[in-house]
């Protein structure tokens, strides 16, 4: 164990747990730790890394700006705030009639969206048993596990949860007291669950046919993380009214987006809501650089095929009964409950992993990881594997 993970203890909120590792150095989909191990990293800080570690356009894009102009509020505007709202709109397709309200975090991007619904005057809610919105108390009100939600009530309601991907649920859970239906194009915390092709669809001409709202969290499934620019956009026919955005936006620079289009971006007014350091220069030019890097190098014919790579290579392990989503966001189901142990094993082994649940491991590596690197992956897999069986067999 480093010095900085014996220091952790004494100085951090017990709020995650012991720090598995101090790492200390990143570049492109690899990192190193304080004893000098290099990693592929295959967890990209939870699907934050788009562009991996010390990509030289983010590098520039911040440094730039930060010697220009680092921080004003938003009693001012800024060139990155405005261009950024700008080109979120223009990539979701969407009109004149859109707006974007900037933030910090997909936690913070959920709380505006949710204080939007409520001014539509209803305050029932309908989200999917499985959800992760965040864990401040507006998102954590949204999220479906109760370990999370439990040592907190009463939180904001009204919310009702439905089994993901039940047309029928939904059919009968909303009616004209609520506000919005809130999901996930693919559930990314449950382990990458992807619904039926024509489950969005449903949910809008439900959401619609009783005047609500369809919010589609995309914090982790957005900016390109599916091979498109949003996952909804893998679909034809569905247009949310409300998108949420965050992770990949600032390749690993703090910044969030709550993007509303039609009647919906009119909802909050002076006074409604606010934030200290949302729309902020830097994180704005990050967000920026992220996109254009992910234009001018092609990463989403690269996240396709470097997913499609992926979802081959898990699919043929042994011990691998299901596999997973789109793009380089999948989910490997196990035979047995060892996904904890892999993660162990994989990281022996110099590949950073994460387990979604004992049988669930969960694969959303920088969107520049190489043919290399998945290869690795690959031959390592098998031994990986059969390391966690046996650590688990040997657990009491």
């Amino acid at each position: 164990m480093s010095a900085i993970q014996d220091r952790y203890a004494g100085a951090v909120m017990n709020t995650f747990g012991p720090p598995a590792l101090a790492l200390v150095r990143g570049e492109g989909a690899h990192v190193w730790d304080a004893d000098g191990k290099e990693y592929v990293d295959l967890l990209a800080g939870i699907a934050v890394n788009a562009l991996g570690h010390a990509h030289p356009a983010l590098v520039e894009a911040v440094t730039t700006q930060l010697s220009t102009l680092g921080h004003v509020s938003n009693f001012f505007a800024t060139e990155p705030q405005v261009s950024l709202a700008e080109r979120l709109v223009a990539l979701l397709g969407w009109g004149d009639d859109a707006r974007v309200f900037l933030s910090n975090s997909g936690a913070e991007a959920n709380e505006a969206a949710l204080k939007l619904t409520r001014r539509t005057g209803r305050t029932r809610l309908v989200a999917a048993e499985g959800s992760f919105h965040g864990r401040t108390m507006g998102a954590l009100a949204l999220t479906s596990k109760a370990a999370y939600r439990e040592p907190f009530e009463p939180l904001p309601g009204d919310v009702t949860f439905v089994p993901y991907d039940d047309v029928a649920a939904l059919e009968a859970a909303v009616d004209e007291t609520v506000a919005a239906v809130v999901l996930e194009p693919i559930q990314g915390e449950a382990g990458v669950v992807v619904p039926s092709a024509d489950y969005l669809a449903a949910a809008q001409r439900i959401a619609h046919d009783h005047g609500a709202l369809l919010w589609l969290d995309e914090v982790q499934t957005g900016i390109a993380r599916t091979g498109a620019w949003f996952g909804h956009q893998l679909l034809d026919g569905v247009e949310p009214d409300v998108v949420t955005l965050a992770k990949g936006l600032g390749g690993g620079i703090p910044i969030g987006a709550t993007v509303a289009r039609g009647a919906a971006a009119t909802l909050l007014q002076p006074g409604n809501h606010g934030t200290t350091f949302g729309g902020n220069p830097v994180a704005c030019a990050a967000a920026l650089a992220v996109l254009d890097a992910i234009v001018a190098d092609d990463l989403l014919v690269a996240t396709s095929a470097r997913g499609d790579q992926l979802a081959s290579l898990l699919a043929k392990q042994a011990g691998v009964v299901e596999v997973t989503g789109a793009g380089l966001m999948r989910g490997a189901e196990l035979d047995g409950p060892y996904a904890p142990h892999a993660v162990v094993a994989a990281r022996a082994a110099g590949f950073i992993l994460n387990a979604t649940g004992p049988t669930r491991l969960r694969f959303v590596p920088p969107l520049v990881i190489s043919t290399e690197d998945l290869d690795a992956l690959g031959h390592a897999l098998p031994q990986i594997l059969d390391d966690a069986r046996s650590a688990a067999q040997e657990t009491p």
